[in-house]
């Protein structure tokens, strides 16, 4: 089959949604009639769980997500990398930074794809067409290179008007294409999106959406009053407007039935918008850029009606390289034999089955590495810490502590450590942060300045 790419011209011609794509309701549809389900992956950036109203945010409403969530399953406990590169490695690969070496923000610019293969590739046996929409981040080449048949692209992060730099132009298939003065690329990454939905109805189809929302620099929205001063929650709003407005264009298009939509954080919210962005009065432990649970635990939600269970709220243990072998079970294709994969499908789980869920979750970030089953973490130094109060409270166990309890943990996720060995892979050969490079650098160099 051959697939049209579609071009600068072509974006500019397609409607933008309407009011009444946006109305208040979804319909709930039977279900599916045996087709291979779409996948549209949504991957808000900086997003904790401390930013979306059904996870308990005090300051942030996104009642858009919240239908999502109020019509399909919310995780509790989802986790993945503490920093944008190496968690879209572990999403599209479904295996660990000390196999891939993507362990910071610029060794993962290093992974080849004669190497790791990458999600729409593993699809593309299976029938699908994939799109890869908005940030490609820290990851290496392009989209294409790693299997995606179409993508519109921008580079680095928090992309929105031509008035910064990294958002003056877009790769659109290959094609360098300026943003308008008028234009918000959230919302040319939207038409695109639309568009690729409606040109591929009648085939299974692979979205990989990933936002602009939320990551600095925070600028003002369309939708901003006119001189705000602090447009964070215009953002979040935005952002929850935009699911919205995907959810009534598949609704129009009669696909709802068929296409699972999952919505995930790819870390922990940053900056200071981490500090005043509270749940029931308290504020998380850690945020973006931590080893601690503010930086890994994201908001994750699956949808499918018919198939997902609606109004679901479980603690069970979702580890990013999950994503990776779940959408290739519910396509039907193989995963790459001579590859070790660290995922674990959750399809029985995603329909409401018991399945085989997590015992333990693995996160690495550089030198730093930890694992965390439901009630303890065990990091690389050997130091256990207490998660029945996490989110918000994550207390170091004393080293000799004879609490049973503890005792048993420590030996249980030593031994998942010593199965991983992760001091055995790709060691990271960064400042340990995990961050880039050049951040260090530009920071001694406004020093100098100053």
């Amino acid at each position: 089959m051959i697939v049209r790419q579609m071009t600068r011209r072509d974006l500019l011609k397609t409607a933008t949604w309407t009011a009444a794509a946006t109305a208040t309701g979804w319909s709930q549809t039977p279900k599916a009639n045996g087709r291979k389900p779409n996948i549209i992956f949504i991957l808000a950036d900086d997003l904790g769980i401390n930013g979306l109203s059904c996870y308990g945010s005090d300051q942030f409403q996104t009642p858009n997500i919240d239908r999502l969530a109020a019509s399909g399953t919310r995780y509790t406990h989802a986790y993945t990398a503490p920093l944008c590169g190496p968690s879209r490695a572990l999403i599209l690969t479904g295996r660990y930074a000390f196999r891939t070496g993507a362990t910071n923000q610029d060794a993962t610019g290093l992974m080849k794809p004669t190497v790791e293969t990458m999600t729409p590739k593993v699809l593309k046996q299976a029938g699908y067409t994939s799109a890869m929409i908005g940030k490609w981040g820290q990851l290496p080449l392009g989209p294409a290179d790693f299997g995606f048949d179409e993508y519109l692209k921008f580079t680095g992060s928090g992309a929105y008007w031509n008035t910064q730099e990294k958002a003056k132009t877009y790769a659109l298939n290959g094609e360098k294409t300026k943003l308008g003065d008028q234009e918000y690329l959230p919302d040319v990454m939207h038409r695109y999106l639309v568009d690729f939905i409606t040109r591929h109805r009648d085939q299974p189809f692979f979205a990989y959406y990933s936002m602009s929302h939320v990551h600095a620099e925070i600028l003002p929205t369309p939708d901003s009053a006119p001189g705000v001063k602090d447009a964070y929650a215009d953002n979040i709003r935005y952002m929850d407007k935009l699911v919205g407005q995907l959810i009534a264009e598949l609704d129009r298009l009669k696909l709802r039935e068929n296409t699972l939509i999952v919505f995930v954080g790819d870390n922990g919210t940053g900056g200071n918008y981490a500090a005043v962005s509270t749940i029931r009065g308290k504020r998380l432990s850690g945020e973006k850029g931590s080893m601690l649970e503010g930086g890994a635990n994201v908001p994750l939600i699956v949808n499918w009606p018919g198939h997902t269970p609606a109004g679901k709220v479980t603690a069970e243990l979702i580890d990013s390289t999950d994503f990776h072998p779940t959408f290739a079970e519910l396509a039907g294709a193989k995963l790459p034999p001579a590859t070790v994969i660290d995922g674990h499908s959750f399809v029985p789980q995603l329909q409401g089955k018991p399945g085989q869920p997590r015992e333990w979750i693995f996160i690495q970030l550089a030198r730093q590495w930890y694992v965390r089953d439901a009630k303890f973490k065990l990091n690389q130094a050997g130091e256990l810490f207490d998660m029945t109060k996490a989110p918000f409270e994550e207390p170091l166990i004393p080293a000799g502590s004879m609490n049973p309890a503890a005792t048993s943990a420590r030996q249980r996720l030593q031994a998942a450590l010593d199965r991983l060995n992760p001091a055995g892979g790709i060691l990271d050969t960064g400042d340990g942060t995990g961050r880039h490079a050049s951040r260090e650098e530009n920071r001694k160099k406004k020093r100098q300045i100053r």
